[in-house]
């Protein structure tokens, strides 16, 4: 697959069909992931991946969610809280959720930096994720169930968790979106 066709067809997927994910592909995916680049080549990301009984301890975390899903409706609109609840209530059967750390650093100049480091991990990830005919929706820890996630996950003291990652085989077609097209200016 091609670059260009892997950025324009990923798309944010919350309802899979709940077949298992071979380990060797999840474990090509991190593969990918590292190779984002991060300040003095310091990787600060590490990955915390959820199968199984662990999943399930992370989707009864998540599923608590909904219960602060009011404060969004003029966002989301009823609609789109119908479908965030069904998202949140299973992580729409979705095998595989992955947990996204980094250690805490007081500099924010580095923070900063890690943080840049690990969403350029994150879109690797998500990248070969189409190269392997898999799906995934990235998302971020809520603050109401970030402590509860970091258990979940089993995540050092010290680190945080920056995003997690919602994977398996797509049961639904995503409606491709407009892009912004007003995004650059040249200065000259």
């Amino acid at each position: 697959m091609e670059l260009m066709d892997a950025i324009r067809e990923r798309r944010s997927i919350r309802v899979f069909d709940g077949r298992p994910v071979d380990p060797a592909i999840i474990d090509e995916l991190v593969d990918a992931a590292t190779y984002a680049p991060s300040r003095f080549n310091v990787q600060p990301w590490h990955f915390h991946i959820a199968i199984g009984a662990a999943r399930d301890r992370v989707g009864q975390v998540m599923a608590m969610t909904t219960a602060h899903l009011n404060e969004y409706v003029d966002i989301l609109g009823a609609e789109g809280m119908e479908h965030a609840a069904r998202f949140y209530a299973d992580l729409g059967t979705a095998p595989v959720v992955i947990g996204i750390s980094a250690k805490y650093v007081e500099d924010p100049t580095d923070w900063l930096d890690d943080t840049i480091a690990v969403g350029a991990a994150l879109q690797n990830l998500l990248l070969s994720v189409v190269e392997h005919g898999l799906a995934a929706c990235s998302l971020t820890a809520p603050e109401w169930v970030r402590d509860q996630l970091v258990d979940a996950f089993e995540i050092p003291e010290g680190a945080v968790i920056m995003a997690l990652v919602v994977l398996g085989y797509a049961d639904e077609e995503p409606v491709e979106k407009d892009r912004h097209t007003d995004v650059a200016t040249y200065l000259r």
